[in-house]
């Protein structure tokens, strides 16, 4: 134990002033559990927001298959985990007070023997990302739903996903997979909800179907095979297909092909390489359905085409091109 004789021989050979300094001294010492190594402790960096969640009572879930990078999702938000290195060691160091609190305490002259708890050289960094939700199409898929009275459904030995099934499998906070799931026109089998017809979800069903079994349509063709196959009283129209087809205008006669936004990369970089080898030049009305799930909070459309395209003025409309060769 240190005397305070001690503490100010040690601060007159540092050449400090204690004039300058609070008057309470923190003497530290390793305790019987700090031997272990640096890699038995954690530390965790966390903004305010999830802070506080933590102190009410939320939790923080770790998602990640072994051959995906891991992240750190809360109620409604998607984290990229990564490991800082500090050239300092850090110390932990339970019931330490900082000098903040020790001002309020209006701590007078004393000294405070700490015990150092454990240390490391690192700690978790947390990233904003958005969330990989890819992978929940695909596990959907694996066994669709044909309805009660299928027999498929009465012959299948294979289970459905729960939410639960969903919520360990993919790398997405628990709002952000149930608003996908809602994009997905995904259902709960023998939930409460009550489901009415959508006529806009049931002419995009439909022109699907018609478009995934030609390479290219006829556009003139295809719009007048597209308002016959829908339901009597419904109105097919080519904004109804954004994000799921393309209309190529500059071709004789025009035609318009299948391009679903599910079906291109998730990262922003090979997302525009691969819209960019399907065309030259977009007007962003063309391409913006393509790119809008790229958008972050602070992103926007105009923001990525920045970024990841130039522009250029063509008859009087202003289009977009790689900044790069696509090969």
């Amino acid at each position: 134990m240190r005397t305070r004789e001690e503490v100010d021989a040690t601060l007159q050979i540092a050449k400090l002033n204690a004039a300058e300094l609070l008057p309470a001294v923190h003497c530290l010492g390793f305790g019987p559990g700090a031997g272990a190594a640096a890699g038995d402790f954690c530390l965790l960096e966390l903004e305010p927001a999830l802070c506080q969640q933590l102190e009410a009572g939320h939790s923080l879930v770790i998602r990640g298959d072994k051959d995906e990078q891991a992240v750190l999702c809360s109620k409604d938000k998607t984290y990229d985990l990564k490991i800082a290195d500090t050239s300092n060691m850090l110390l932990f160091i339970p019931g330490c007070k900082t000098p903040d609190q020790l001002k309020a305490e209006e701590t007078h002259c004393n000294i405070i023997h700490t015990e150092i708890f454990g240390f490391s050289n690192n700690y978790w960094e947390l990233r904003r990302c958005r969330p990989k939700l890819k992978k929940l199409k695909k596990l959907l898929m694996e066994d669709a739903y044909e309805g009660p009275d299928s027999q498929k459904e009465k012959d299948s030995n294979h289970s459905k996903y729960t939410t639960e099934d969903l919520l360990n499998q993919i790398q997405a906070s628990e709002e952000e997979i149930m608003a996908q799931l809602q994009v997905l026109n995904a259902c709960e089998i023998e939930g409460e909800a009550y489901f009415e017809l959508s006529a806009d979800k049931i002419c995009r069903a439909t022109a699907q179907m018609l478009l995934q079994n030609a390479v290219k349509f006829n556009l003139a063709e295809f719009q007048e095979v597209w308002q016959q196959s829908v339901p009597e009283g419904m109105i097919t129209m080519l904004d109804q297909l954004k994000g799921l087809a393309l209309v190529d205008r500059q071709s004789r006669p025009e035609i318009i092909f299948l391009l679903k936004v599910d079906d291109l990369p998730e990262d922003n970089q090979e997302r525009f390489n691969s819209l960019f080898s399907i065309r030259e030049k977009w007007t962003e009305e063309d391409i913006a359905p393509y790119i809008q799930d790229l958008c972050g909070e602070k992103q926007t459309i105009g923001t990525l085409l920045t970024k990841y395209s130039r522009s250029s003025i063509q008859n009087g409309v202003k289009v977009y091109n790689s900044r790069r060769p696509i090969s």
